[in-house]
């Protein structure tokens, strides 16, 4: 049995790995109900696991197609596409802080 903030910050890893392929909208609408049958599989509620979702489908550091912002920023700043790999850091403090965050406000 995966412990519940292991599940979380799957779920949350997968929707951030998703984004670049598709927008956080789309993630969103493909991804809700893998989180909502992963979550009641295992035996949790699927609130927490949703929102985990969508933070993840909203937290794309890693390239200028996976949100519009990086996309805007990527021409006049004079980016590349290997300058997005300095978002790795913040991608794991995102899922880090907002796995604690969701245990606390959701408890397991």
């Amino acid at each position: 049995m995966l412990p519940s903030y292991g599940a979380l910050a799957l779920i949350m890893v997968a929707a951030t790995a998703v984004t670049p392929f598709l927008n956080n909208a789309a993630t969103v609408l493909v991804m809700a109900p893998i989180a909502a049958t992963f979550a009641t599989g295992l035996g949790y509620q699927p609130e927490a696991f949703l929102m985990a979702m969508a933070i993840g489908a909203g937290s794309d550091f890693l390239t200028p197609i996976g949100h519009q912002c990086n996309t805007l920023v990527m021409g006049p700043g004079g980016y590349r596409l290997g300058d997005y790999w300095l978002g790795l850091p913040l991608s794991i403090l995102v899922v880090l802080i907002a796995v604690s965050m969701l245990m606390l406000v959701w408890p397991m």
